[in-house]
């Protein structure tokens, strides 16, 4: 059976710091981009484009740090960097 990515998320722990440690660096570049491929090549889904704001929203509280998002935006335009000690993303699983 398969698992919704919510289902799977659950199997971490997340300790979610107050400062997010992703950052859109320039909204007008999301807004300019056509295909907003960051809203499918995250894993858990963190980011989130708002067709009436014309604003990406991040989710950090639910990135499991691959840093997939720092290579796969064509433009860049994601700031990405471990969460500071203490916090950040821990597997239950291995």
């Amino acid at each position: 059976m398969s698992q919704s990515i919510e289902e799977r998320l659950f199997t971490i722990r997340y300790k979610a710091d107050d400062k997010s440690h992703l950052v859109i660096e320039d909204q007008l570049v999301c807004a300019t981009c056509t295909d907003k491929p960051c809203n499918f090549f995250c894993p858990s889904d963190v980011y989130l484009w708002h067709d009436q704001e014309r604003m990406t929203s991040v989710a950090y509280e639910s990135c499991i740090e691959c840093g997939t998002c720092r290579l796969a935006c064509p433009y860049y335009n994601i700031e990405w960097v471990y969460p500071k000690g203490g916090y950040g993303i821990t597997y239950k699983y291995g």
